[in-house]
């Protein structure tokens, strides 16, 4: 869609013709020779003999300055000022009173009736030629302000366009970025996930997700890509397709094995290739945190390596909530960081969730932010939920922590149930 941006023409407050002048006055000499001095003095003139008149004739054109006497038969030239400021809200007209009037009050009731200057009669060429000119030059700055604030306006309505665009676009990116979390619930042999993310704005830089290594073992991870909006979600886009589990053989946690099935590579070895090819090959300031898991559902053990993510929450069957790990350093930081792996014995009932930052750093309406213990106890009371169930409750508590629905960071998790045997 092309837009057409307005613009301000260096012209558009300079009059390309005399300015038209009305003069009203039931004096016929007056009338006379103020029109004559304004005629040679290159204006165009319109003469009326009484306010009646010169209503008429504004009514087919009206004039750009007015000169008319006050004391006049029938339509005084204050009545007549309060009719011709009636006749246009658009169009301002500069209007002097002819006056002998010198009370300040008679002045008061001139401006109150909308007159812009006065003139003591007998009037002089001199002065008569100043205050037209004066007059000149205040309608050239109220034409210049009425035109830019028409350039204001149009430019208003095309930042609206804009703006519907791009929310519209942004919109599509959300539902794009939403797919690349493809379930937000499987069940399996052994031990049910379940996933939510939740972006802070239309797009956000965090995802989770999961890819399967083989039967009875599966991959899990959680990432946040520093910064908000579109780079960090066209960068969460990229990475997603680094850790795919529908294409393993473009998977860096995954190795191909003679037979044709697949084996799951050391976390921590995941990670350092990682950091290795956003500093080389990903012209990015982003970097971003990373917690990557390999769960035997057959055993309970879960292999981790953490790179500056959120420690896990192991939350046993008792209700007791374990908070630990090796932190490290985010991805795409420093290069030849090593990042430490470690193991996590789950036992049939226990639950796993990796969370990003966006939990544990909520901030509550004073500005203390959750931390580790907050979330702790949260767990604790939603120790009876499960599932999709337990995810949507966290959110709620969060909510409610926060005194507000809406989050200022993004927050995502995923949650492994460990059922065992059963």
């Amino acid at each position: 869609m092309k837009l057409d941006i307005p613009s301000l023409s260096p012209a558009a407050a300079t009059r390309a013709v005399a300015p038209l002048v009305l003069v009203v006055d039931d004096d016929e000499v007056q009338l006379g020779l103020l029109s004559a001095s304004l005629q040679r003095w290159g204006y165009e003139v319109m003469s009326a003999p009484s306010g009646e008149v010169a209503l008429t004739l504004c009514e087919t054109r009206l004039p750009d300055l007015v000169l008319c006497s006050w004391i006049m038969p029938g339509m005084s030239g204050i009545d007549f000022c309060r009719a011709f400021r009636a006749l246009s809200e658009e169009q301002y007209g500069y209007f002097i009173l002819l006056t002998a009037k010198h009370e300040k009050e008679e002045v008061a009731r001139g401006l109150d009736a909308g007159a812009d200057d006065f003139l003591i009669q007998p009037v002089s060429e001199p002065e008569l030629r100043a205050r037209i000119m004066a007059g000149e030059r205040i309608l050239a700055m109220q034409r210049e302000l009425t035109q830019k604030n028409r350039l204001i306006t149009e430019t208003l309505d095309v930042l609206q366009q804009v703006h519907a665009l791009i929310d519209k676009d942004l919109i599509e990116a959300k539902k794009l970025q939403q797919s690349l979390l493809r379930e937000r619930y499987r069940a399996m042999p052994g031990g049910n996930l379940s996933m939510m993310l939740r972006s802070a704005g239309h797009v956000g830089g965090d995802l989770v997700g999961y890819f399967p290594v083989r039967p009875g073992v599966v991959g899990l991870f959680g990432l946040d890509v520093s910064g908000h909006g579109i780079s960090s979600a066209l960068m969460t886009a990229r990475l997603a397709g680094y850790l795919s589990a529908t294409t393993p053989d473009q998977n860096l946690a995954l190795t191909l094995l003679p037979g044709g099935s697949y084996a799951a590579r050391p976390p921590g070895e995941v990670i350092e290739e990682l950091n290795d090819l956003v500093l080389n090959e990903m012209d990015t300031e982003h970097y971003f945190t990373l917690m990557l898991a390999i769960a035997d559902l057959t055993t309970g053990e879960v292999t981790v390596a953490q790179a500056g993510h959120p420690h896990p929450a192991l939350l046993r069957s008792d209700g007791v909530v374990e908070q630990a790990g090796t932190g490290g350093f985010p991805v795409g930081l420093l290069a030849g960081v090593e990042f430490e792996q470690y193991k996590l014995q789950m036992a049939p009932g226990d639950r796993l969730l990796i969370l990003s930052d966006g939990v544990t750093e909520c901030p509550d309406p004073g500005g203390d932010m959750l931390g580790e213990d907050g979330l702790a106890r949260m767990l604790g009371e939603l120790r009876r939920f499960s599932g999709p169930a337990l995810l949507s409750a966290l959110v709620w508590k969060l909510s409610e922590f926060a005194g507000r629905r809406d989050f200022p960071d993004d927050v995502s998790g995923i949650l492994l149930e460990y059922l065992g045997d059963a």
